[in-house]
């Protein structure tokens, strides 16, 4: 029976319930009463049951799915504007204990160059970071237990935050490492962390163990039950995700749904950020014998919907999507996306190893500047902004702020000062003038007189050298 307050996976994760819920959605897809009722709904900006998006998603009326698309990018527009923050990954280890089929990291793969960086190649791979402009990123590594303990992530992360080259600084690290104990996550809290990012991979338990034969990641429980360790350790943000193409992405939408409506039920408070990766190339890994693939059409609709149902909570593509497939999604409710990524140990400073060691194929491989180029023309704020975590507005606080539409007040003048920064220290010529006829713009859209000039003050005195201000 699902519970969603339950603690233990199979009963927030139950897969009667998601059987139930497809069977339904596919019973009432061309429902129009039905289906007019939960747009209706959803019009309210307060989100979706698991059932209801699944309705939605399952839509095959032309006119209502044009609703759909209307709606998220309204609620994207209400909650998070124009503004889409900018990270980039940064992989610490490729050492792995696990048996993934999925993920060239896999203990049997013989191909994959392996390895480590020491804390002196942490800080050339963060002063390559900085130097292009990240202020944000997402640290990953393979699983071991000798090679990468908590240790080695938590010198790394105090290694990352002492970095400080010309005007860069690394101001937020989200960490992306396997399921580890209440103890360890209160580490990773006490390290400054800012959202701990663990991927589901698929929510059906028997595909997952099929997926994930032999290591610790076998454990589905564990796995699953990772979000409530971490929330328990004080680690207040947390951000969920699948990998679509592994499993039938219908079913491991309504699970996705299912776990963020725990985590609210148990926890208070939603996840921070879900992730919408769909699987790519990679060393010793076929594509084509992963039959489960979704299609941009249904990926963008899949983004909408989840806009729809969790209108409160980040939503982030990677570049593993082709810049078509991120323009798509970007207008119908993705808010973070990365930048200039690099997906092998070492990447950023050894470019031409970068497919030696890398977890997977990138599809967009535009500089940063051109992806700050592109966000620009199309209407957008590329945001660098760190300050919520650094202010304390986290978790239940920052979801409060988000519902009442208050957070705008904080993240829209944010925006802009980080993206002078970036004009200032980085930018292209053609991206600076971009760059600053949006910020002229920009500021005259923010309606509260004193904010617009306190923000105009601000960005006055970046031009003339000064750094992270922060509402």
């Amino acid at each position: 029976m699902y519970d969603p307050k339950s603690p233990h996976a199979a009963d927030f994760i139950d897969d009667a319930e998601i059987l139930a819920t497809l069977d339904y959605a596919a019973a009432n897809k061309n429902n129009r009463p039905l289906i007019d009722g939960i747009i209706t709904k959803a019009e309210n900006c307060k989100g979706l049951s698991h059932r209801e998006a699944m309705v939605l998603l399952d839509c095959e009326l032309p006119e209502e799915n044009e609703r759909i698309l209307a709606l998220a990018r309204k609620i994207k527009q209400k909650f998070y504007g124009n503004r889409i923050v900018m990270f980039a990954p940064l992989y610490l280890s490729n050492y792995c204990v696990n048996g993934c089929v999925y993920c060239p990291y896999h203990q049997k793969n013989k191909h994959i160059a392996r390895k480590k960086l020491s804390q002196d190649d942490i800080r050339r791979e963060v002063i390559a970071l900085q130097d292009m402009g990240h202020k944000r990123l997402a640290l990953e590594t393979g699983e071991h237990p000798t090679i990468s303990p908590i240790e080695y992530v938590l010198e790394s992360i105090k290694t990352i935050y002492s970095i400080k080259h010309k005007n860069g600084a690394i101001r937020r690290v989200n960490v992306n490492i396997a399921a580890t104990t209440v103890e360890n996550y209160r580490k990773l809290k006490a390290a400054g962390i800012g959202t701990y990012i663990l991927f589901q991979e698929t929510y059906n338990r028997k595909a997952y163990e099929e997926l994930h034969p032999t290591g610790p990641k076998h454990d589905y429980n564990w796995h699953t039950e990772a979000m409530d360790r971490a929330m328990d350790g004080g680690v207040d943000d947390v951000g969920c995700g699948v990998l679509y193409g592994l499993n039938m992405y219908r079913y491991d939408f309504v699970g996705q749904l299912m776990h963020a409506e725990h985590l609210e039920a148990a926890k208070g408070v939603g996840p921070h950020t879900i992730s919408v990766p769909r699987i790519r190339p990679a060393d010793d890994i076929d594509t084509d014998t992963f039959s489960n693939a979704i299609s941009d059409d249904i990926f963008e609709k899949l983004v909408a919907v989840l806009r729809i149902a969790v209108p409160y909570t980040g939503i982030i593509i990677s570049t593993r999507e082709s810049v078509e497939a991120r323009r798509r999604v970007l207008a119908v409710g993705v808010s973070q996306i990365s930048g200039a990524s690099r997906t092998s140990v070492g990447g950023y400073t050894e470019p031409e190893r970068d497919d030696s060691s890398a977890q997977f194929d990138v599809n967009d491989t535009r500089t940063l500047d051109e992806v700050m180029n592109w966000l620009l023309s199309l209407g957008y704020i590329p945001s660098f902004c760190t300050a919520c975590s650094r202010e304390g507005r986290t978790g239940d606080r920052f979801m409060q702020l988000v519902k009442s539409g208050q957070i705008a007040n904080c993240c829209h003048p944010n925006a802009l000062m980080t993206l002078k920064e970036y004009l200032v220290d980085y930018a292209s010529e053609d991206t600076r003038n971009k760059g600053e006829q949006v910020i002229k713009a920009e500021l005259e859209k923010i309606p509260n007189e004193k904010i617009r000039g306190i923000a105009a003050e601000r960005i006055e005195e970046i031009a003339h050298g000064k750094r992270d201000f922060r509402f």
